[in-house]
């Protein structure tokens, strides 16, 4: 639709090989083999298989065991996605177009939404990484022993460490680009705005797992069960509340540095800088007890080998990237695109396989024995702590 061919946009898409105009309708379908260059289907198919298998595994925990976790998770995470995600392609239609213009755009995708804005694999890639850093913190056993807050900002570390390994490399490989001059993208880190990096990878899936457990997770551990319009209202809950952290938890940035990019810049590291410390020395040391216990009271295989499954896809990307990455001029490749930052990817790897390695040595749950315990170490849900201890 030429209407919603902003000038920001149309010159995202022009950069990228696409006119605007031409971007098909509410749902488009084009071949994978006629897209942009090969990585654009790999990654596609890599995040949207993910996702349908987390949501496979969400609802299998459902019935199994009683535990909606899992799925209040994912439908939290597509909830927030559709809160967050328009307004920022159509902000004239949402009436904020004096405040926030075209922040970026993706490139065509085998399935698109709305114009092209939105591909699918976006609406896929919330809740797989909401999946893996959840369950690789919750299998670390932090939530049990630290509680809702610290368990979530864990969540947002281990999050930021698979995402940002994704977000340094779209802009290289055409996945997306990102609107150099929007005062909201600013600072840069290399070809990231350093928002993204702190508030899309780290304080939204923190804000998240917050809400996801607090709502849910911890009356969960506790036994309780809940109905189907129970959890209907709360999934709706956390995808809007989730939200509204993600506007409150990067405030000192957006408030304190309004007048300066530096400042703004300086906050937000130093914002990411605290969470990063915090989840570091709590994740070592729950890593440390959990290796001691004799058996781990939860475990998810699903997210341990498609976590590592994501990663070897993302190596293999990344390695494909590297002759024009080392052949970029001023952070730009021959082909004219921007690239991240390879030093700050190879340290989110280390994270992200360290945390993904933990999951592995840590003591494996026994099967389920015959007395009906769901969990090693837990009563079957809806049976309180105290009624199964005597």
């Amino acid at each position: 639709m030429a209407d919603l061919c902003t000038p920001t946009f149309d010159e995202l898409s022009t950069a990228m090989g696409f006119a605007c105009d031409e971007v098909g309708g509410l749902v488009a379908v084009r071949s994978p083999f006629g897209l942009e260059n090969w990585t654009l289907p790999v990654l596609e198919l890599t995040i949207v298989l993910g996702s349908l298998l987390a949501l496979v595994y969400a609802i299998v925990r459902v019935r199994r065991h009683g535990d909606p976790t899992n799925i209040v998770l994912w439908f939290g995470a597509t909830a927030f996605l559709f809160v967050i995600e328009p307004p920022l392609y159509f902000p004239d239609a949402f009436g904020i177009e004096q405040h926030v213009d075209t922040m970026f755009a993706h490139n065509l995708f085998t399935v698109e939404f709305l114009w092209g804005r939105l591909p699918l694999y976006i609406v896929a890639i919330y809740p797989l990484m909401a999946t893996i850093a959840f369950e690789i913190v919750r299998m670390l056993g932090v939530f049990r022993r630290y509680g809702v807050i610290l368990g979530a900002v864990c969540v947002g570390f281990v999050h930021h460490a698979f995402y940002e390994i994704f977000d340094h490399l779209g802009p290289q490989l055409r996945w997306w680009e990102w609107s150099l001059d929007n005062p909201i993208n600013l600072p840069f880190f290399d070809a990231v705005p350093l928002p993204s990096v702190v508030v899309f990878a780290a304080l939204w899936p923190m804000s998240l797992a917050l809400c996801v457990q607090f709502f849910v997770g911890r009356h969960v551990d506790a036994g309780r069960q809940f109905s189907a319009g129970t959890l209907v209202w709360r999934t709706v809950v956390i995808g809007l509340a989730a939200s509204v952290g993600v506007f409150v938890l990067p405030l000192p940035a957006t408030v304190f540095g309004a007048g300066s990019d530096t400042v703004r810049g300086v906050l937000y590291a130093a914002e990411l800088a605290v969470l990063c410390v915090v989840a570091v020395v709590i994740l070592a040391r729950q890593w440390s007890r959990a290796r001691r216990d004799t058996q781990s009271p939860y475990s998810n295989d699903f997210v341990r080998w498609y976590a590592v499954a994501y990663l070897v896809v993302m190596a293999g990307l990344w390695l494909s990237a590297l002759p024009d990455y080392f052949g970029a001029v001023d952070g730009v490749t021959d082909n004219g695109d921007p690239i991240g930052s390879l030093w700050y990817t190879i340290g989110c790897f280390a994270i992200a396989i360290a945390c993904v390695a933990a999951t592995f040595t840590i003591p494996r749950r026994p099967a389920a024995p015959a007395d009906g315990h769901t969990e090693a170490g837990q009563p079957p849900a809806g049976t309180s702590t105290a009624s199964a201890t005597a």
